[in-house]
């Protein structure tokens, strides 16, 4: 069961973006002993983004297990410390557009920040990209056809995802690990929330034949992504087991998307424009 203690993992950098992950979920627990929690793995590959960057961009991350029902806790505004620079909502088995109480708390949450901290900046990961969304009044939904998206997928990015990524005119895509029902029906705009305002942008960087909304850019607050970047094959695979066991997914569509699962992906280079935009290395992308 996730703690609801906050834990750290330090960076030696002198200038580092504290970052406050807020974990939706548990990792499969053979994942769990080897590499730790969301917040573990994704603050390590954040890190490794960091130290493979040049110049050099420091990180740390603060881990806070934020599910209620179990053993969880949402915190309220006031114990968001001023020394917090970025917030990254992981991926989740929760349906993003449920109506559990925590769930609404931690749209809350996102709400007060928004408003309050203009200076923080928000990411999220699949159900984080979706909870973000529907806060910003997106509609979250489970595909028409009860069709999952899974493993290693092809991302068609838009120019801006082009320039986010530091890619190539020519470069048109990139490839993520995919593991969702629900998706983004509708990006954020000014017209579906008081949040954002009025003549705001809010650009979708990529989008896959499963999905239009594969995760949107609004500068200087918000990068989020439907897609994996902390997932390789051992976390595919595992992920797949469990949700085969689970009945949510059939065996025959678990087994084909096993099979991509030890493609090369593009998990690191999506870390990296994740953490240039924590640092603001992106601001003149609007």
């Amino acid at each position: 069961m996730g703690s609801p203690a906050t834990r750290t993992l330090s960076s030696n950098d002198p200038e580092k973006v504290r970052m406050l992950v807020l974990e939706t979920d548990e990792t499969h627990p053979d994942t769990q002993k080897e590499t730790g929690s969301f917040g573990d793995v994704l603050g390590q590959l954040l890190k490794r983004a960091g130290d493979e960057h040049e110049p050099r961009l420091g990180i740390e991350t603060v881990m806070k297990y934020v599910v209620e029902p179990e053993g969880g806790a949402v915190p309220a505004l006031e114990e968001i410390g001023d020394d917090i620079h970025a917030i990254l909502i992981t991926g989740s088995c929760w349906d993003a557009h449920g109506d559990d109480p925590w769930l609404h708390k931690l749209m809350k949450l996102i709400r007060d920040i928004w408003t309050n901290r203009p200076d923080i900046r928000f990411s999220g990961i699949c159900f984080g990209h979706q909870i973000i969304c529907r806060t910003l009044g997106s509609s979250i939904e489970p595909e028409e056809n009860s069709e999952w998206e899974l493993s290693h997928t092809p991302v068609y990015l838009s120019d801006i995802g082009r320039k986010i990524f530091r890619l190539p005119e020519t470069e048109d895509r990139i490839h993520l690990h995919q593991m969702h029902l629900d998706h983004v029906v509708n990006p954020p705009s000014p017209d579906t929330t008081d949040l954002l305002p009025e003549g705001a942008t809010v650009h979708v960087w990529g989008t896959t034949d499963h999905t239009g909304v594969q995760g949107v850019y609004v500068h200087r607050r918000l990068f989020t992504t439907q897609g994996h970047m902390e997932f390789d094959e051992d976390h595919v695979r595992r992920q797949l087991a469990m949700r085969v066991e689970s009945g949510s997914v059939s065996r025959d569509d678990a087994d084909e998307a096993a099979e991509r699962a030890h493609m090369m992906h593009d998990g690191l280079l999506v870390a990296k424009a994740v953490l240039r935009f924590f640092h603001g290395d992106d601001d003149p992308y609007r």
